[in-house]
């Protein structure tokens, strides 16, 4: 039988694995796909459609995808379910991480996207400039500032909009409100999606009300708004580790892989080792996608199209050339899902 990851030749049959997705029948001959782990949020979704065709085009490997946040992607990825996960997030998920490397089920080829902050208790700039005396968290303590965010299903208390439900944030910012002694002050709300999260602000913000949640630097709220964070402690490790007490550290997303795509896909692995999209890189494809009410992999096709000198530096010359043909040829990566 051949190796999971050996690349298929170009005319034959290919398992579009695509585990929430679609799937198709391979021909006897072919195998199994690099599948990465569909995390949910805008900056995953991106960073997974642009590596799917590169390794599709350039390097000629199936891909595939399995959906799920944070508390879903772990496991998979432990158990050979995924292969990639473009996205580990700490210290969001240091404590699973660590678990993990510990038993030598998963190893990191580096970092992704440039660190990005985040916190739970995000507020509109138009909102602190008319009541300045909101700038921390303990002052959501106060009635005059807990009723701005109060609703009639909050008890008096302030709605506070957190992750949904899977993504690792979402659990701690629960300790947080926990930890901050904000409990008997703060009703938190898990959205349905990353969507639903972004829709809510968006209008509340068109309609200058309160609003009160979580934003992570490349939320697409972050990147077209006004927003503040309210004051917190800050982040030490000791507190992370304990109450979490504190603001987060400065976020880093990881690249974390299955050990066997080392020896199975070594190529695919050397190109996510130079992998390096910045902040600004991935602001400008954000902002073109939103600007253009496009999909994710759409917005990879631009971003690949308009920086050719960036990706190239990620892969061989003949892995390259592949990709520009593919792009001319307006060619769409079959992992994607429809």
């Amino acid at each position: 039988m051949p190796t999971k990851y050996r690349p298929i030749p170009a005319m034959s049959a290919v398992v579009a694995l695509v585990m929430v997705v679609a799937c198709s029948t391979a021909s006897d001959d072919s195998i199994g796909p690099i599948v990465f782990n569909d995390l949910g949020w805008d900056s995953s979704l991106s960073q997974n459609r642009i590596a799917q065709f590169i390794v599709e085009k350039g390097y000629g490997y199936s891909t595939g995808l399995i959906e799920g946040g944070t508390t879903v992607a772990i496991p998979a990825l432990r158990r050979g379910d995924s292969d990639v996960m473009m996205e580990l997030w700490l210290p969001n998920a240091r404590e699973a991480w660590e678990e993990a490397t510990a038993a030598g089920e998963v190893v990191s080829l580096g970092e992704s996207l440039s660190k990005l902050s985040q916190s739970a208790f995000m507020i509109p700039a138009y909102l602190q400039e008319a009541h300045p005396g909101l700038d921390s968290v303990e002052d959501l303590k106060e009635e005059q500032y807990r009723k701005l965010f109060a609703t009639p299903v909050s008890g008096g208390r302030a709605r506070l909009v957190s992750c949904p439900d899977g993504w690792a944030c979402n659990m701690v910012n629960e300790i947080q409100v926990d930890s901050y002694g904000l409990s008997d002050h703060v009703h938190i709300v898990v959205p349905e999606s990353e969507a639903a999260l972004h829709s809510e602000l968006f209008d509340l913000y068109e309609k200058r009300e309160p609003w009160l949640g979580y934003l992570d630097s490349s939320m697409a709220p972050s990147l077209k708004l006004g927003m503040v964070q309210l004051e917190e402690p800050p982040y030490s490790d000791q507190c992370w580790a304990t109450t979490k007490a504190c603001a987060y550290d400065a976020t880093t997303l990881l690249i974390a892989v299955r050990p066997e795509l080392l020896m199975g896909a070594p190529e695919v692995a050397d190109m996510l080792r130079k992998w390096d999209l910045s902040a600004d890189h991935y602001t400008s494809m954000s902002i073109w996608r939103i600007d253009n009410h496009a999909s994710h992999a759409d917005a990879a096709i631009w971003w690949l199209n308009n920086n050719p000198g960036v990706w190239s530096q990620w892969v061989t010359d003949e892995a390259a050339n592949a990709i520009r043909d593919a792009l001319e040829n307006d060619e769409r990566a079959e992992g994607w899902p429809d």
